[in-house]
């Protein structure tokens, strides 16, 4: 039996993608899509690993669906695309996480708990949710090993990332350094600047800041010996918690300084105070006044509301410079030099813009503080803690030191620092404003709204911090960063020149430690006095090196005996843990014997995602060829979200210039977020979120993601509807379905499965020449765009070709060739031209919408085996045959296309049906190739549009007979001639029908405005044709048609018969009958019908396959319709 062309009741989107993931997996098509492609070039694509942590979202099915689309696109087109999963297992998230779920606190860790059972816990937290991830990247159709995939706490992992540290302190970019860092107190660890950059790290805040009062020590200066009373110093802090820290004040030596005699606000005491001259203005608004006599100071009394100032004395920066002052908060002094502390000292980047000109100066929480500071000789407020440590008077966790004074010690320096519930009303801020008020110390109190920066994982302020960290020297390379960066496509551009060229342009050395357990260890071990490092690159060297250190008795076992050096099976290295808690215990020793202790921190999570090229295949102890000869590097293909452009895009970046000399991916899309259908960021509080495996389970994958790509460009953030997702699945799937559908039953009625020879194309009808040009042209538009890594162009060219080319024109127009009977050369033409289309499709829409393309194909193939590729995804890209395509061809069509839709609008706003023939369109026409164009597709236009006659028009006929209107476009002018515009809409006002025409035929005019010449574009107009009596008229920039309305009899009664001929097609459905089946009609004699049926007969019984029609008085068992608002009867009879 021959085979047949599956057909189906109804789409069913779901389904499909269930049967054909199942087909995928019994067929093993995702190792084929690879392996058929063995000895080809390889496309190399890296995956951004997820944390497996945290549940899956809808812009993961996003994310995943741009990787997935460039990848199948690239097997389509011969490459071999090698896609290993991943997993970031390591970091700020996981711990947090697991210290939530056990109830502990980072203190807890070493104490409460070992550091061997927290790793272990963080171990099984981190893929707590890897069966979910695994689901959602099989359902949405995702492909992407993840068998094989790397995990970044598996030993092998941890080496290569070991190695690439190795060398880069081996090109002497590796360097320890006691530097003022962003710290975040509730993470409890050191943050690298690119994390403090990620997307809304900085928050606008609302804070208490004071202008303090700081005495200046007279003795220490003659420049105040005529003043009588105290001075002070006015500074201004948005951090009141930094004062009890302050050991010096910091002056810029070229600002002009006054000193301000006036009133305290808060005790009404008499002060003079100093401050910046241009900041006068700013520091003494309201409830200030300059005083213009002495009178003014005389009469001003404790509770005025106004307070008298006047400025008495002038000075510059640097004649402060060496001037002491009391200790604004005496509450400690600093443990070394404490006699060189309160003082001003000069500075570089002190500025008039806000604040009072002088600088509060705090250097154990201000980088610029301690740098000018140490310039000064001026020592950090660091005390002595009960082990003889030096520290700040803010402890990691970010509490005041215990022994402070006031009640202070203790106490978290940010509310936000306290659990939630148990923080006090008054913060240490505004304590401490209070109390300086009390003591006359602070010249003005406010609320002050600006933006802080806050930690990208628990999204609580940061503090800087005095931190011993381990830094990279990206300052180094940046040059060279900065001249790669410029060899990468990004998509969008902007991107890449603006956000990420700029962050690189400014780029800081990176802060590499990490105060955690659950992380990749730094391989660092020095000796106590820090004059000998050791750098271990191996696991190989770390073996060597313990074996000398039991060899002098340092250590007395290998925690790696077991472990054979060389040996690359999983076997053996699931034998070691490089974690904190094994190279902890591991006492190296120095060439000159003594002992050497690792580096207590952990490597920056990030390194560890930066490192995936090379760590994913073990490099460079394994699968060296692999990165050495381009196989898998650089990446041909990235993408992720935004966030990551000062993330894995920069970490990837910065470790391929550091250590390879090389960028690390050679196109980057970055993609926008994804939000709710108001513009809104989902979010579980406003319960706006969308859950994707809903989402599969109602409109499945293919939807899903056709939508997510065809609604908005991957860069731009997509505002998710559900109903645009059902909205694809009815307009661009069913419209695909019931095209496949329509072609399956008329195939498997005449036995069609392509087993004739395939009729030359230029044998066949002009309508399939066009649509093969068409399906030409589009094959061209979808490779070049997704080439060009453009998936959201190829996606509406596709659903453009099938809906308004494929369905509503060529599908439409060729139904009778299907229907016809005979089995003729033109049917078959007909059937050969719609399979490859339709396969052509198949193959061009499969990297978006993977299942209902694949079933298309196969449904396709296993009738006709013509495609040797079991699967789309195994197949090739179509080729494209430049010599189908036909650019006068598609032109004309289009042209056709345009007029038609155009007409039938004029039809549905004047109200005439579709089946009620019509007297006449005119059209003029602009020049000789619009004409042939026209004239080419007049007969068809007028089967199209059901009128009788097509009239085109001469530029004097037309202008005689229809008057245009004309206004300027505001959208295109505007922006390049706003000044010029009224006199634009006066000049456009004056213009005749005469040039109006010109313009539309020539596209460009001269307009004089104010003695110069502007030269205007058609789109810089909105031109409008006023309808003319009797007529409708639409026109488009290219286009303009007059349709005649009025009707005669003979045309009422045509319009009558095709109503019928609509109902007889109706009741032949609904009763049942084969579309070949001959029958009798059999109508009642109505006198609104006769007349048309008498005139129309022949036509009603060949459209309808009747062989007679019978008036009747009284028709049996007939059916009753409505004809135009009456009532009738019709009866068939099946011969």
């Amino acid at each position: 039996m021959a085979k047949k062309f599956r057909e189906y009741k109804h789409l069913d989107l779901v389904q499909v993608s269930k049967e054909t993931l199942e087909e995928w997996k019994q067929n093993n098509v995702f190792e084929k899509s690879i392996s058929t492609r063995d000895g080809n070039p390889s496309f190399v694509f890296y995956e951004g690993p997820p944390s497996a942590n945290g549940k899956p979202g809808i812009h993961h099915v996003l994310a995943r669906s741009i990787k997935d689309i460039f990848c199948r696109y690239q097997t389509l087109k011969g490459k071999q695309v090698f896609r290993k999963a991943g997993w970031d297992t390591h970091g700020l998230p996981v711990e947090l996480g697991t210290e939530k779920e056990l109830g502990i606190t980072k203190e807890d860790i070493g104490t409460k708990i070992s550091i061997e059972e927290y790793n272990e816990a963080c171990k099984r937290t981190v893929m707590r949710y890897t069966d979910l991830w695994n689901d959602l990247t099989e359902k949405m159709g995702y492909w992407v090993d993840m068998e094989d995939p790397y995990i970044t706490y598996k030993p092998k992992y941890m080496e290569s990332v070991w190695w690439l540290l190795k060398q880069i302190y081996n090109k002497d970019l590796l360097y320890k350094g006691y530097t003022i860092q962003p710290y975040s107190p509730k993470a409890g660890t050191g943050l690298s600047s690119h994390e403090l950059n990620q997307p809304g790290t900085y928050q606008d805040v609302t804070d208490t800041t004071i202008v303090a009062q700081f005495k200046v020590n007279k003795d220490s200066t003659d420049l105040f010996n005529d003043f009588d009373g105290d001075v002070y110093f006015l500074a201004w802090t948005t951090t009141p918690w930094t004062l009890p820290s302050n050991t010096a004040l910091t002056v810029g030596p070229d600002i002009d300084y006054v000193v301000v005699e006036t009133f305290n606000q808060y005790t009404f005491e008499p002060i003079r105070v100093i401050l910046g001259k241009p900041l006068v203005a700013k520091q003494f608004g309201k409830p200030y006044f300059l005083a213009e006599t002495e009178e003014d100071f005389k009469v001003y009394a404790a509770g005025n509301k106004t307070i008298p100032y006047r400025i008495v004395g002038e000075y510059k920066g640097a004649d402060f410079v060496g001037t002491r002052y009391e200790q604004l908060l005496p509450w400690a002094l600093p443990y070394e030099n404490a006699e060189n502390a309160f003082q001003v000292i000069p500075g570089d980047f002190v500025t008039t813009e806000d604040g009072t000109g002088i600088v509060h100066t705090a250097p154990t929480f201000g980088a610029d503080d301690a740098r000018v500071a140490k310039e000064a000789g001026v020592p950090p407020m660091l005390v002595l803690d009960t082990h003889g440590n030096a520290v700040p008077l803010v402890d990691l966790q970010g509490r005041f030191v215990a022994d402070l004074p006031e009640g202070y010690g203790g106490k978290y320096v940010k509310n936000e620092y306290y659990d939630d519930g148990t923080a006090p009303e008054k913060s240490v801020d505004v304590e401490i404003a209070i109390l300086l008020k009390e003591q006359n110390k602070a010249f003005k109190v406010e609320k002050y709204k600006h933006s802080y920066p806050h930690c990208w994982r628990t999204d609580k302020p940061i503090l800087y911090y005095p931190l011993d960290s381990w830094f990279i020297k990206v300052t180094d390379v940046k040059d060279r960063m900065v001249e790669l960066n410029k060899e990468i496509n990004w998509k969008p551009k902007a991107t890449g020149e603006g956000r990420f060229g700029n962050w690189l342009e400014n780029a800081n050395d990176w802060n590499l430690s990490r105060s955690r357990y659950w992380g990749i260890p730094l391989p660092i071990w020095r000796t106590e006095e820090g004059d000998e490092v050791t750098v271990i690159g191996s696991v190989e060297e770390l073996v060597a090196e313990i074996e000398k250190s039991i060899a002098t008795g340092v250590m007395t076992s290998n925690p790696f005996q077991n472990f054979e050096v060389g040996n690359m099976t999983e076997e053996n290295y699931d034998l070691i843990d490089l974690h904190k808690n094994v190279v902890d215990e591991i006492t190296l020793v120095s060439e000159s014997g003594k002992p050497m202790k690792r580096e207590a921190d952990l490597i920056d999570v990030w390194f560890d995602s930066g490192a995936m090229p090379y760590a994913q295949v073990h490099y460079p102890f394994e699968n060296k060829e692999l990165i050495d000869n381009g196989t898998m590097y650089p990446a041909d293909f990235i993408a992720e979200g935004v966030d990551q452009t000062r993330g894995w895009f920069y970490t990837l970046h910065a470790i391929g210039t550091l250590v390879f000399d090389s960028k690390a991916y050679k196109n980057v899309m970055s993609n926008g977020l994804v939000l709710d259908k108001n513009g809104q960021k989902m979010s579980k509080r406003l319960g706006n979120a969308v859950d994707p495996f809903d989402t599969l389970a109602t409109y499945g994958p293919d939807a899903t993601r056709w939508y997510m790509i065809a609604n908005a460009q991957p860069w731009e953030n997509l505002k998710f509807d559900i109903a645009g997702v059902d909205e694809v699945r009815r307009k661009f799937f069913g419209t695909l379905y019931n095209t496949y559908s329509f072609f399956a039953l008329y195939a498997n009625v005449d036995g069609f499965t392509f087993e004739e020879e395939e009729i030359p194309v230029n044998e066949r009808a002009e309508l399939d020449q066009w649509i093969i040009s068409e399906l030409n042209t589009l094959t061209k538009k979808v490779d070049a765009f997704l080439t060009d890594y453009e998936p959201t162009k190829a996606a509406r060219a596709i659903q453009e070709f099938v809906i308004d080319n494929l369905s509503n024109w060529h599908v439409r127009l060729s139904r009778r060739r299907f229907w016809r009977g005979d089995y003729s050369k033109d049917k078959i033409a007909a059937y050969q031209t719609l399979y490859k289309v339709l396969e052509t499709v198949s193959i061009l829409g499969s990297p978006i919408a993977p299942f209902f393309m694949d079933r298309l194909y196969k449904d396709l193939n296993a009738a006709t085996g013509k495609n040797p590729a079991e699967s789309v995804h195994l197949a090739d890209f179509p080729l494209v045959e430049e010599s189908l395509i036909k650019a006068e061809l598609e032109e004309q069509t289009h042209l056709a296309q345009t007029a038609t839709s155009m007409i039938l609008s004029l039809r549905k706003l004047s109200d005439n049906k579709v089946r009620q023939p019509l007297q006449k369109v005119m059209i003029p026409v602009l020049n000789d190739t619009m004409k042939a164009n026209l004239e080419a597709v007049s007969e068809l236009l007028k089967q199209e549009v059901n009128v009788k006659e097509i009239q085109l028009l001469t530029n004097e006929e037309a202008s005689n007979l229809l008057v245009k209107s004309i206004k300027p476009n505001f959208k295109t002018l505007g922006p390049k001639y706003g000044k010029e515009m009224k006199a634009i809409s006066a000049a456009t006002a004056e213009l005749t029908n005469e040039e109006i025409v010109k313009l539309e035929q020539s596209g460009k005019i001269d307009l004089l405005i104010d003695n110069k010449t502007l030269t205007l574009d058609l789109e810089d107009f909105e031109i409008a044709t006023k309808d003319i009596p009797g007529w409708t008229v639409a026109s488009n920039s290219t286009l303009t048609v007059a349709l005649d309305l009025q009707l005669t009899e003979e045309l009422i009664n045509e319009g009558v018969a095709r109503e019928l001929v609509n109902r007889i097609q109706n009741l032949r459905k609904e009763t049942g009958l084969e579309v070949t089946d001959k029958i009798i009609l059999n109508l009642k004699n109505d006198e609104s019908i006769v007349n048309a049926v008498e005139q129309n007969k022949d036509y009603i019984c060949s459209e309808t396959l009747a062989e007679d029609l019978v008036l009747q008085d009284l028709v049996a068992n007939g059916a009753e319709v409505e004809i135009n608002g009456l009532m009738t009867q019709i009866a068939i009879t099946k011969l």
